[in-house]
């Protein structure tokens, strides 16, 4: 029982690194990661959108550590998850109000296919072989090229299809590679 009152709040709560080297190793950590995952892996972001996957990874880690008892403080680690949270609304808030800002956050789809042919230097560009984005398209219940009006990759790295016949029509979608 004795162990329970034996707590050092002071120690608890005081941040032993600065709040500006706290917010700025977040600001850092976090833009940085985002640029890597809208420019490089975009095709592996999936369902979840790359702001989102980075606010769960980071809040999940900055969390983690600030429970954990060989951290500095929780008051580090909170600060640490609201630095993460504001980058977050920061960026979707900036990609609501400049149009430029949103291309960049949330990038246009890329065409894939037009009219039954194949853009290669699109696939190219993100990496997508002939055979990844025909498993795409016959997952979608279409197995002729020639059926597909467009196709594109979408900003989330799923691969949208717009057939000729209007049965297919619609909003399934499947995720690429």
């Amino acid at each position: 029982m004795e162990q329970l009152l034996d707590i050092d709040w002071e120690r608890m709560f005081k941040l032993d690194t600065p709040i500006l080297e706290i917010v700025i190793r977040g600001s850092v950590v976090y833009l940085s990661i985002f640029l890597i995952l809208r420019f490089v892996l975009k095709r592996q972001a999936g369902a979840v959108g790359i702001t989102d996957l980075l606010v769960v990874v980071f809040i999940a880690d900055a969390a983690q550590n600030a429970m954990a008892d060989d951290y500095h403080s929780i008051s580090a680690g909170l600060l640490l998850v609201s630095t993460i949270i504001l980058w977050s609304f920061l960026l979707d808030w900036l990609g609501y109000q400049f149009p430029v800002v949103q291309r960049v956050i949330h990038p246009p789809p890329l065409p894939l296919v037009r009219n039954g042919r194949m853009l290669r230097r699109n696939m190219k560009k993100e990496l997508i072989t002939e055979g990844e984005l025909m498993t795409q398209l016959r997952e979608q219940g279409i197995d002729d090229l020639s059926a597909v009006k467009f196709a594109y990759m979408e900003g989330d790295g799923y691969i949208s299809v717009i057939s000729h016949d209007m049965e297919h029509q619609g909003t399934r979608e499947r995720r690429a590679g």
